[in-house]
């Protein structure tokens, strides 16, 4: 059962999803392509049509400066290193969720937040547009979110680092499904 492959063309585009962490090439990532990709990847569930995301781009003119008041938040001994990092990809598409105060509607946002980024990360794939979601400290940082002008009732879930590559990673293994799986018999 474990090893059952589909012909499904969804199937197959899943499980070769890759996060593409470096290796980008010089191939800009442009505003309008990432808003093509979230036209569609915003059609994932959300509980009550509530949509609770919104999203900040950060494009390859703008990261250099964006790195650096990103780094500053960190210790001077981390600053450089941080500031490399950040400078990695092509882009940076940060993802920002409204924060509810009842707990299950938090829950219920951060799932839609969750699937809308696994619809734009398959989606990028299929343009050989790598993506990788990053869930630094910085994004918990203060200092970060007034950086990015974020609202008190809202949480940086990610910042999605994006970049075209000539060469997916290699795939890791998965747990057989069978080996996590269960039946309930009262």
């Amino acid at each position: 059962m474990g090893n059952t492959k589909t012909n499904s063309q969804l199937a197959k585009l899943i499980r070769e999803r890759r996060a593409v962490k470096k290796g980008y090439n010089d191939k800009e990532v442009t505003k309008e392509t990432v808003l093509e990709i979230l036209e569609d990847a915003i059609w994932a569930p959300t509980h009550g049509m509530r949509q609770p995301w919104r999203f900040i781009f950060v494009g390859k003119d703008q990261l250099p400066a964006f790195a650096k008041k990103v780094a500053a938040t960190y210790p001077s001994e981390r600053q450089q290193n941080r500031e490399d990092y950040l400078n990695e990809p092509n882009a940076i598409l940060v993802v920002v969720m409204d924060e509810p105060e009842l707990q299950k509607e938090w829950e219920e946002n951060y799932g839609a937040v969750a699937c809308m980024i696994q619809n734009f990360w398959l989606l990028a794939w299929e343009r050989k547009l790598g993506a990788v979601w990053k869930t630094n400290p910085h994004i918990q940082d203060p200092k970060v979110k007034e950086i990015l002008h974020v609202k008190p009732n809202e949480k940086i879930v990610s910042f999605l680092h994006l970049g075209y590559f000539d060469e997916a990673p290699a795939p890791k293994a998965r747990i057989s499904v069978e080996d996590k799986f269960s039946t309930y018999e009262g």
